[in-house]
């Protein structure tokens, strides 16, 4: 396999000031020229023909100028060259009579350009000519002329960049460093911005996101702890029952109710977090969310199991429709009610009641209010036994409506909580 080469930020920012600077050298000093040729050219035979307007029928040494070679025919056909006309014009005056066929304009001769121009009377034609010097230098004196000017433009241009490229080289480099070490505590990021810049902005967006790991590591952290406790309550109280039954201590029907009682309990919690490990899946799957489901019939089998909890208390389901239909699969809303119906059977005193209106779900109970804390936490991930009050469900809840694209919002009323969905 072809190795790449490397290089550095710096010679790829040098690089690209001298690729410009070489692009404008070949616009400026080679393109422009060309470009400007027809004016030069245009200037070439106004030059040619002013010396025609003082000229008479001969031709004096002193109106004759160096650069510009004449020639004068008669009416008689006899062609008359200025003294200098084989030192500007190397070709025979015969033959440039074949190669003159307007009254201004420009031929080829042994790969050199010459320029003419014609003057007519009834007596004479009188015919100014030059050689394509003046072109030449004038090409010549743009060329010496932007030369000097792009090198000095280089050398600014690349001190510049270079200047530019190593705080840029820094700046990229201390992001790097953060990244290294998002997960290192004892990190002391020291570094300064002197320009908001977009840099700027990924490095707190790197703080940012460092924060938010570490709390959700914090979360995590706090859920195995909680978990370890819910599970070893129950399989505590399973293993002294079992040994109270051995001793014959407890009696064994008493003893199995009690037993049967903590395994129900940690079937719940087991079943928990098999559901919020399946909203990973889930979430993978987007094709869930296309899904409808009648949340009504949802809602109807979920009381009548929680009836069986709490048989005394008022359960009222309010409706307005036949149907309300959303997206999502049964599960899933089924998971959303059951948790949140078993948190209510927990605190409501006299009364439960779900009303259904439109494409909005409230849940209500006349249970104790929330504090302020709780309000804030209440569906926050990972906060079982924080404060002994909420487990998974309501994280099961909150996750579970946030992936079919529901919201969920908590409050207290003048007496009870009241959930909504919508």
């Amino acid at each position: 396999m072809k190795k790449k080469l490397k290089y550095d930020l710096n010679r790829q920012l040098i690089s690209i000031g001298i690729l410009m600077c070489g692009i404008i050298f070949i616009a400026l000093g080679i393109l422009l020229p060309k470009v400007l040729t027809p004016i030069y050219e245009n200037n070439i035979y106004q030059y040619l023909k002013q010396p025609l307007e003082l000229i008479d029928y001969e031709i004096g040494d002193d109106e004759i100028g160096s650069d510009v070679a004449y020639l004068y025919i008669t009416s008689q056909k006899e062609v008359i060259s200025s003294e200098n006309f084989s030192k500007v014009i190397n070709v025979e005056p015969t033959e440039i009579l074949s190669k003159i066929d307007n009254d201004f304009g420009k031929f080829q001769y042994k790969g050199k350009t010459y320029y003419y121009n014609t003057s007519y009377n009834k007596f004479v034609t009188k015919i100014s000519l030059t050689d394509d010097s003046y072109i030449t230098d004038m090409r010549k004196d743009i060329l010496y002329t932007i030369f000097p000017i792009l090198l000095i433009t280089l050398l600014i241009i690349s001190g510049l960049l270079l200047l530019w490229s190593r705080k840029l080289v820094k700046k990229i480099e201390h992001l790097k460093q953060k990244v290294d070490n998002l997960s290192n505590d004892d990190y002391d990021d020291t570094y300064t911005y002197d320009e908001d810049d977009e840099l700027k902005a990924l490095s707190v967006a790197i703080d940012t996101m460092r924060e938010n790991l570490k709390k959700q590591e914090n979360y995590k952290n706090q859920m195995y702890q909680n978990i370890s406790h819910d599970f070893k309550t129950p399989l505590t109280v399973i293993k002294s029952y079992i040994e109270a039954i051995q001793d014959g201590v407890q009696t064994v029907p008493q003893g199995l109710k009690v037993i049967e009682e903590q395994v129900n309990k940690l079937e719940l919690k087991v079943h928990s977090l098999l559901y919020l490990n399946k909203l990973n899946y889930f979430k993978e799957r987007k094709d869930l969310t296309v899904e409808k489901v009648n949340v009504q019939q949802v809602i109807y089998n979920s009381v009548e199991k929680m009836k069986n909890i709490r048989p005394d208390i008022k359960w009222t389901v309010y409706t307005k429709n036949s149907e309300t239909i959303m997206k999502g699969t049964y599960d899933m809303w089924e998971a959303v009610v059951d948790n949140i119906l078993s948190n209510f059977v927990r605190y409501a005193e006299k009364e439960i009641k779900v009303t259904v209106k439109g494409n909005k779900l409230t849940f209500y109970n006349d249970g104790p209010k929330l504090n302020e804390k709780d309000l804030e936490n209440i569906f926050s991930p990972y906060k079982k036994g924080i404060n002994g009050q909420f487990g998974l469900g309501l994280s099961i809840v909150r996750e579970t409506l946030a992936f079919c694209g529901y919201e969920v919002t908590v409050k207290n009323e003048k007496k009870g909580v009241s959930f909504m969905i919508q």
